[in-house]
């Protein structure tokens, strides 16, 4: 498959091919692709109970709010609130069908600022357009808010919790906008919020999902599409990012300075342009990333000095990498980097190491290789030769610094293509798995 081919496959024209070229080689009906997410996220059908308490109108629910011995449990009907409002004291706001809050379009049109606060069944929209306030439709600044069933519209910033300890967003919806995307906000900002959890939500043509400053932070069944990040750590150890679909975004997964995170079950598809990257670490330790469909990017994965330190290993475990124009950039050959029962299937380039350099400290074992033409005669499931990838425009450009500049083009790979005909030419080993598998690996699915 040439580059343009791989440029030209939408992300689920490309998943699909991965699923059909699955089901050729003989994995069961429900391995042969990750699950669809439900991305029916925002208000749902929710009625109050008997006796509840309404606001009539904005007025009422801001008077209600401010009132210190007021109800702690508030309804609204269907219809429009308007005004911003700020919750001082614990309560809980939930919506019919049908509900809005409005904001004046000044500033933000919910803020927090005391603990054990419940935002439910809302539509938020109208927030103001200030990137110095960072105006959102719901900002919490105290601990375990809950914000569920919401969708967030025409807001700048849709949802920022920080700092929120043990805060919740739940199956909430944040619109941004296709207008100018340089002037977006980002859809969810978890800023110094450990122990947060971020579960069934859908982000849409936003600019970044941010987790900064945050321990223990579980992100789950969440989609992202259309914007600049669909995920940035940064110093944010100990997290989780599971069964979530990233797709169509600049970047999909982009982890700084964050130690002991784990990636499982994920589909990062469609990280296009010169920039676009499914996952990539600068920095970080103890990463494990297992079970993740990375597919259709320009690079699959990068790595940064990552890890810092073999002590503390960085593993890949049963990915499949399908489609990329390069499944693997690393910027240095790092020992403690593994990949291990991995499908790199039909990437236009299988590894790059910057600065001309190889992967030879990196442990490959047992991963299955599209371009792989070695023989199992012995029947165990792996190759009785090594695969080995040797690239002669590695030698070119480590001769002619120059031709950097033409690293990834038809060119370089037309010359590669000569070397792997004729493999005298080529000099430069890149990597080397001393035991590929004949037969992909399965990635695990998980019950959602």
């Amino acid at each position: 498959m040439t580059r343009s081919r791989a440029g030209m496959l939408g992300v689920a024209a490309a998943i699909s091919a991965c699923a059909i070229v699955a089901h050729a080689q003989g994995r069961p009906a429900d391995l042969v692709g990750p699950p669809r997410l439900s991305e029916d996220a925002g208000p749902i059908e929710l009625r109050a109970p008997a006796g509840a308490f309404f606001a009539a109108d904005g007025s009422a629910l801001s008077a209600a709010l401010a009132d210190p011995a007021g109800p702690s449990e508030i309804w609204l009907r269907a219809g429009t609130y308007r005004g911003d409002l700020v919750i001082e004291r614990p309560l809980s706001l939930h919506g019919e069908p049908g509900a809005a809050i409005e904001g004046t379009g000044t500033g933000t049109v919910i803020t927090i600022t005391a603990d054990d606060v419940w935002i439910d069944n809302l539509t938020v929209r109208h927030s103001g357009h200030r990137h110095t306030a960072e105006d959102a439709g719901i900002r919490a600044k105290a601990a375990r808010t809950h914000v569920t069933n919401v969708t967030v519209e025409d807001a700048l910033f849709g949802v920022t919790f920080g700092p929120c300890p043990g805060c919740v967003l739940e199956h909430t919806r944040v619109r941004g906008s296709n207008d100018e995307p340089e002037l977006r906000g980002d859809g969810i900002k978890l800023w110094e919020s450990s122990d947060a959890v971020v579960r069934r939500c859908v982000v849409e043509d936003s600019r970044d999902v941010v987790v900064w400053y945050s321990r223990r932070v579980l992100l789950e069944q969440n989609v992202v599409r259309r914007s600049r990040y669909g995920t940035h750590f940064m110093y944010s150890h100990d997290s989780i990012v599971r069964d979530s679909r990233i797709e169509s975004d600049i970047v999909g997964i982009f982890v700084m300075y964050s130690d002991r995170l784990h990636v499982e079950g994920n589909v990062l598809a469609g990280a296009r342009g010169p920039a676009g990257v499914g996952i990539g670490f600068k920095e970080s330790d103890g990463v494990d990333v297992r079970d993740n469909w990375i597919v259709a990017n320009t690079t699959g994965a990068y790595l940064d000095r990552t890890p810092r330190s073999a002590a503390t290993p960085v593993a890949f475990e049963r990915n499949v990498f399908a489609l990329n124009d390069v499944a693997l950039r690393l910027h240095s050959s790092e020992e403690g980097l593994s990949f291990a029962s991995n499908d790199f299937h039909q990437n236009v380039s299988v590894a790059e190491v910057e600065g001309g350099g190889d992967a030879l400290s990196v442990r490959f074992d047992g991963n299955h290789w599209s371009e792989y033409e070695g023989y199992d005669l012995d029947h165990d499931g792996r190759g009785d030769v090594a695969f080995e990838l040797k690239q002669l425009s590695g030698e070119l450009t480590d001769a002619h610094p120059a031709l950097q500049f033409f690293q990834g083009t038809g060119a370089m790979s037309v010359i590669d293509a000569v070397a792997h005909a004729v493999p005298v030419l080529a000099a430069h080993q890149v990597l080397v798995d001393p035991h590929p598998a004949m037969v992909a690996p399965r990635p695990a699915t998980r019950s959602r």
